[in-house]
């Protein structure tokens, strides 16, 4: 259990979580270190005044983008979180784990109060250290947050275990350790007690005994405790809201606040979600399995390449005894080959030792903490932390692939020495391969007939030389980041062709191929620059729209069954460029309120668009029947435009935009529009853009 001890530490603290509380991006902390790491906002964004400004209301308010550097490579399958882009205001420290905390704005006041109940500065905001997502509390404090009660219990049965070793409570004189416990009697026993008073027969043969740590644990197991709603303290949790994802109370629903959400019942999605979370970890278990078993080869593989070294290193030395002085000369040069062999064969192979041991050490930690928390009874505060613990399960699992389990180098030396030649050639004496069955492939040869790029994707086709005769096992396909930086593996497999998505629009790509097999990797083919579209040609997305979304002409054209607004994205996500669309507004019924713009993807589906922290859209503003509307959605600049028949909106309407966003539109079934796409960025914004 000692690889899960990171799991249990606070990222600020460094400690065992004490009081942790969840954030809403699913990481934890202590209470007390939340609150020493609150940052106060100025006025203008606190929640109220967002409120009274007119943008989406949520209990927690994320902060401005500015505020944070984010950079989403979703789309070119790339990706990683950054720091702020500016500095902040308050000076920063650094944490025993290496995160960033910031200390609070104002010294806290002189007060008896527990950290839980002390009052919150007002507009205070919180920044989680590990993803940097930023947001603002409301009244409620900290006290709004979920106290993760399952994380508790497992710090608890951890330092249990980690105690002192338990004594036999039957031994007379120096207690021994205790090696059972009896459930039933209650007792620890050694094993001479246990054969002497706790014989395997008659009535005690019933009797189940367990290990000290889990008798103890079993011991001091305290009752369930009741989970209590955190808007309304008084009621306990007995429903689960889908779309949020929370467990909810009946006064919650009686206030109206999930009213269109889909809610089940509490202890029907805790069986659920726990049946998804022990299928994952099967799939996980299995990849653990088999790193061990990889190990066990790698640590055997080191031990016959030792042995396999010196047995060819005497061959050589007896070789070249038998050529006299001559001989002796070429030795040493032919020695120092054979060292360079050996050790660069040690070198890959205890380098994906040590590889795989990290990563075996992580995968075994996150096993045995959701192991830990399965075992917990508590069904809301299990479902508080189930969905992150499921995500990250898959994605470890994932990151067993195809290639990691298998060893990047050979045990044999495929070397010989041909000591045949007569002694005035003996300066021309050199290793000659043994095994002439298994040198290395040939290098690819990309087919620039097959090869081409459609929107922003790209295809590409390879083969090897026509007159190769050493196979290959696969190939490994490199692109660099579209803006000259480094090249990076997109795939690794036996196929000839691949087609890359996702790549960014209106960028020049290079890309490079070679071979491999159990000797080595060939050399790269020569590289081939591909151009993806400059402008972007999509479609509204049927997968991740609402179900009451109805669309036609090809998913160009969108309305909607349901008198509630219902939102629905684009297929293609935007991280960089300049990208311009327009949407033609064909029926326009009893004054609807349709909103366009962009969003993200997990932005809620069943409100109007703008109503969340994850959309920024236009509302109001000449929109009937017949009008266009243009969204101009700058990443360069990070900035979002709109026009209404060819005329812009006022000024730029929304600064700082920066991330992964995806075209969006909400709407009723009084309203229904078509999308326009492959469209040329104005001439009047190109023009400006150039002059700033």
């Amino acid at each position: 259990m000692e690889e899960m001890e990171e799991e249990l530490k606070c990222p600020v603290c460094g400690s065992f979580y004490r009081e942790p509380i969840i954030l809403p991006c699913s990481h934890n902390l202590c209470q007390a270190c939340a609150r020493n790491i609150l940052v106060q906002t100025p006025e203008s964004e606190s929640p109220q005044s967002r409120r009274a400004s007119g943008s989406g209301v949520s209990d927690y308010d994320y902060l401005d983008l500015d505020k944070m550097s984010l950079y989403s490579e979703a789309d070119s399958g790339y990706g990683s979180y950054g720091g702020f882009a500016s500095a902040p205001t308050t000076p920063c420290q650094k944490s025993p784990n290496g995160v960033r905390v910031f200390p609070p704005a104002m010294p806290p006041p002189a007060t008896h109060l527990s950290p839980a109940l002390a009052p919150v500065p007002r507009n205070s905001c919180i920044t989680c250290p590990q993803c940097h997502r930023s947001l603002i509390l409301d009244d409620r404090g900290l006290r709004g947050f979920p106290k993760n009660r399952v994380l508790e219990g497992v710090i608890d049965r951890y330092q249990q275990s980690k105690a002192a070793a338990l004594k036999c409570q039957l031994c007379e004189k120096a207690p021994k350790e205790a090696t059972v416990m009896c459930e039933q009697c209650d007792v620890f026993y050694c094993d001479p007690c246990r054969l002497r008073c706790h014989p395997p027969r008659g009535p005690l043969a019933k009797h189940r005994l367990v290990p000290p740590a889990q008798g103890r644990v079993s011991r001091r197991l305290s009752p369930r405790k009741v989970s209590t709603c955190t808007d309304h303290e008084l009621e306990n949790h007995s429903m689960y809201c889908v779309q949020c994802k929370m467990p909810v109370c009946y006064q919650c629903l009686e206030e109206g606040k999930h009213s269109s959400h889909e809610v089940k019942a509490l202890g029907a999605m805790w069986k659920l979600h726990k049946s998804q979370l022990s299928q994952a970890l099967n799939g996980l278990s299995d990849r653990a399995k088999e790193a061990k078993e990889f190990l066990v080869q790698l640590r055997n593989m080191v031990q016959q390449i030792q042995e396999n070294s010196v047995e060819f290193e005497a061959c050589l030395v007896a070789q070249c005894d038998a050529l006299i002085d001559a001989l002796n000369r070429r030795k040493a040069q032919l020695l120092a080959r054979v060292n360079k062999e050996h050790e660069h064969k040690l070198k890959v192979v205890r380098d994906q030792i040590s590889h795989c041991t990290v990563k075996l050490r992580q995968t075994t930690g996150l096993m045995e903490y959701c192991l830990e928390v399965i075992k917990e009874n508590d069904p809301s505060g299990f479902l508080q932390i189930s969905d992150a613990l499921i995500r990250r399960v898959h994605l470890t699992e994932d990151q067993w692939g195809k290639g990691t389990l298998t060893p990047r180098m050979t045990t044999d030396f495929d070397l010989s020495l041909d000591n045949s030649p007569l002694l005035q050639s003996i300066h021309q004496l050199d290793f000659v391969q043994v095994k002439a069955s298994s040198p290395v492939p040939a290098t690819p040869i990309l087919q620039l007939e097959e090869c081409c790029t459609h929107n922003n994707s790209a295809t590409l086709s390879w083969k090897q030389p026509p007159l190769s005769t050493v196979p290959a096992e696969g190939y490994i396909l490199e692109l660099d980041d579209g803006n000259g930086g480094q090249f990076r593996e997109v795939y690794v497999g036996k196929e000839t062709m691949c087609t890359v998505d996702g790549l960014h629009f209106n960028s020049t790509y290079n890309a490079r191929v070679k071979a491999f097999n159990k000797t080595g990797v060939s050399q790269y083919s020569k590289t081939l620059v591909l151009q993806t579209s400059e402008v972007a040609w999509f479609a509204f997305d049927p997968g991740s729209a609402h179900s009451d979304i109805i669309l036609s002409n090809d998913n160009l054209t969108v309305t909607c069954s349901s008198y509630d607004d219902r939102v629905v994205l684009g297929k293609t996500g935007f991280s960089r460029g300049v990208h311009y669309w327009e949407l033609t507004v064909d029926r326009y019924d009893n004054h609807p309120d349709p909103a366009f713009g962009v969003a993200r993807m997990d932005v809620m589906k069943d409100v109007m668009l703008g109503k969340d922290d994850k959309a920024w859209a236009i509302t109001e503003g000449g929109i009937t029947k017949g009008a266009t509307i243009g969204v101009l959605l700058d990443l360069n600049r990070k900035t979002l435009t709109f026009f209404i028949n060819d005329e812009q909106q006022g000024p730029i309407a929304f600064e700082n935009v920066e991330g992964l966003f995806f075209p969006a539109v909400s709407l009723n079934r009084n309203v229904q529009v078509t999308l326009h796409t492959g469209l040329p960025v104005p001439d009047f914004y190109s023009s400006r853009a150039s002059i700033a």
